[in-house]
Order: C-alpha cells, then structure tokens, then sequence
C-alpha cells in the first residue's frame, strides 16, 4: 500500500488526508469543493477532479463522506471511482453510515473486484489533527494487517473488530450511543444547576472530580458554559444522523433504546431551531429554552 486516493476533504477528512501524507504515502484527494485540496496540494497532494480520477493508479481508495449516499455516489456515480480502481483494490469506508448501508456496499464493490475496509471513527477534530484517532474496522484479518499502516496513520488506537464489513460499523454505533447520551445528560445537568439557582460553572468545577464526571462533560461542559458553539468541533447535525443510525440498527436486531430515543429526540428539537450546523454541546439550550 503506497499509493492512495481520498474522497472527502470536511473537518474530519481534511487533517486525516494530512497525516496519510505526513506517513509517507502518496496521496491523490477529491472534494466537491476544489478549495478544500488546496493546503493538501502545498503538503504534496495530487489533487483529482473526479472521483473516477482519484482512484487512478490507487492501491487503497479512502472514503470519508458524509453519509452512505456519498460513498456510493462515490463508488458507482457518473464519473465513479470503480472504473478506475485496479482489480483487488481496497475501499476503506471511514465514515459512519450504519452496518446495513456498509454491507450492501461490500456486496457491490465485490461484483468488481473490489474489497472493503469497513473502518468508522472516533475522537472529533482534535485527534483527526494529530492523528489520534480510534479507528473500528472490520475486515477479514489478513487484509486488515495489509491496510493497518495506512490506518495507523491517522488513528492511534485501531482495532480489528470482526472478520466482515459491518463489524466496524455496529461497535461505532455503540460507541456514538453513549456519546450521544452522555452530550445530552451533561447539557441536562448543567441546565438543570442552573434552574436551582446554582452557579453552573461551580457546579461543574465541582462535580467533574466526582464519580459523575466523564470525557463529555470534560470537552462538552466546558464548551457548553463559554457558549462556544462556532465554528462546530461537531456539528449538532451528526448526532441526529448518527443517533437515527443507531435506532434504526437497533429496531432491526429487536432491541429497545428507550435513552437513545429520548437523546435523539433532543438533537432534532435543537436541529429544527437552527442549530444543527453548530456545535453539539449547543444541545444545552434545548433545556434552557424548556423544550427538553
């Protein structure tokens, strides 16, 4: 694996195409926005104007889109990356978009000779930057070791999760469960200090040296009192996607997420006020306004 093509340039994907650069590889990248390639290209990026472009001369083909519409768009689109990608290839999925949508994308690709990686990931912007990344990935274990160089450039923590497309996905969608409703409690908590009559910045300062703290209310806390809400670290608009994701697995496998259907609840309520595209710890207002 020494020549690479990436697909989507957003906050996430930008600082991973970076760090691949910084390991070594060679590095072909694609955006819908020609502008977004641009501090890639003075890194020594090539920069591709199609998909089908990107993926020339690829030994493995990083995906890191916005949701399952893009990657096959992507993959199979006018002017798609499967035209080009030489036989045997890898397609490393990085974004989450569920493990249905992933393994019907597995079945595509293999009808041409293609393989999937299927690897979602964990840690926000911060850790994308100094590629730090938790990185799920579920592939069978040999080609898992062939993609783990690349992989481990941009994540400091990957993990082989299962043996097929879809493994990646199901512990990311854990994994965005508890973040979700962990972002949600502390919006509720320090909304609900308020409401006493409480200081909430004494209040968290407080608390978070007690058994009640967590990573989310260490990062979304702080944030949550500055009313630091632009630019978004992550947008309050993933959380609705990515708690919908993990709604929609759970009703298919028969099992009953009465805290993610409540959390999921709150992101919509603050999406449908306009705050979607802003940070998620903005979900705080929810509760101040009286709408949780």
């Amino acid at each position: 694996m020494k020549n690479i093509g990436f697909i989507g340039l957003g906050a996430m994907g930008a600082p991973m195409a970076r760090c691949v650069i910084e390991a070594g590889f060679g590095l072909a990248v694609h955006d819908k926005r020609p502008e977004s390639a641009a501090p890639l290209t003075e890194l020594g990026a090539v920069s591709a104007t199609s998909p089908r472009e990107v993926a020339e001369g690829a030994d493995a083909l990083i995906l890191m889109v916005v949701n399952a519409q893009q990657a096959e768009e992507a993959m199979f689109g006018e002017d798609g990356a499967a035209e080009t990608l030489k036989s045997g290839a890898a397609v490393v999925l990085m974004s989450t978009v569920g493990p249905g949508p992933v393994r019907a994308l597995d079945e595509k690709l293999a009808q041409s000779d293609l393989r999937l990686v299927d690897a979602p990931v964990s840690g926000g912007v911060a850790r994308a930057e100094s590629g730090d990344l938790l990185i799920m990935a579920g592939a069978p274990q040999d080609f898992f070791e062939e993609l783990r160089p690349v992989l481990e450039a941009m994540g400091s923590t990957v993990v082989h999760c299962g043996p097929t497309a879809g493994d990646g996905q199901s512990v990311k969608l854990v994994n965005q469960l508890l973040c979700g409703v962990h972002i949600a409690a502390a919006g509720e908590a320090l909304a609900y200090a308020e409401a006493l009559g409480l200081d909430p910045r004494a209040v968290f300062e407080t608390i978070r040296h007690g058994a009640a703290n967590s990573f989310m209310l260490e990062d979304r806390g702080e944030r949550m009192l500055e009313g630091a809400f632009l630019p978004a670290k992550s947008a309050m608009d993933i959380f609705v996607k990515d708690m919908g994701l993990v709604r929609e697995a759970a009703k298919e496998s028969g099992f009953d997420t009465p805290l993610s259907d409540a959390a999921h609840a709150l992101y919509e309520a603050g999406s449908s006020r306009g705050l979607g595209r802003e940070d998620d710890s903005g979900i705080v207002r929810v509760f101040q306004k009286g709408d949780g």
